[in-house]
């Protein structure tokens, strides 16, 4: 094979059709484009326009709601923990918040804290730093011998403080 054999599929390559060539060509003038105004132009397109039909997003109901300020937790599950435990990712004599999480490689990020959830077993004696976690999390490692330390959030032991100043 050379390089003058070299030629596509047949079909794979169709001719464009040539517009604005006159009159005479049956796509001259306009260009197959119809009169003036906004469609006539290049680089302008009716988004969501159906020919006057209810467009799709206005048929559809609006639901929901996007809470900006929700937040954001990693989720570890015990039986992941475990595993990591076992592979000697994880140090069980140290306690474990979530930097020693994101060492061992078991969550990317930290997000808005480290949210504990009791998926799995788990075996191991531990102490567990975290921004939440689930009841049967908490009783899982405690029945193991370990410990949850559940961090309060700034803004309730603000409030905490705030409501104790304030009956005294």
């Amino acid at each position: 094979m050379k390089l003058n054999q070299l030629s596509d599929n047949p079909g794979a390559h169709k001719t464009s059709k040539r517009v604005g060539r006159g009159i005479g060509s049956g796509k001259g003038k306009t260009a197959a484009r119809g009169g003036k105004g906004q469609t006539a132009r290049s680089g302008v397109s009716l988004l969501g326009f159906e020919g006057g039909q209810m467009p799709l997003y206005r048929r559809l109901p609006k639901r929901g709601f996007y809470q900006p300020f929700a937040k954001r937790y990693s989720i570890v599950n015990l039986g992941r923990l475990q595993q990591a435990i076992e592979a000697g990712k994880l140090d069980a004599a140290k306690p474990v918040d979530a930097a020693a999480l994101q060492a061992a490689g078991i969550i990317k990020s930290a997000r808005d804290g480290v949210r504990l959830l009791a998926k799995g077993e788990f075996k191991a004696k531990i102490t567990l730093e975290v921004a939440g976690a689930s009841k049967t999390a908490i009783a899982a490692v405690e029945k193991a011998g370990g410990k949850v330390i559940v961090a309060q959030a700034k803004s309730e032991a603000e409030a905490g403080k705030a409501g104790a100043s304030a009956g005294a």
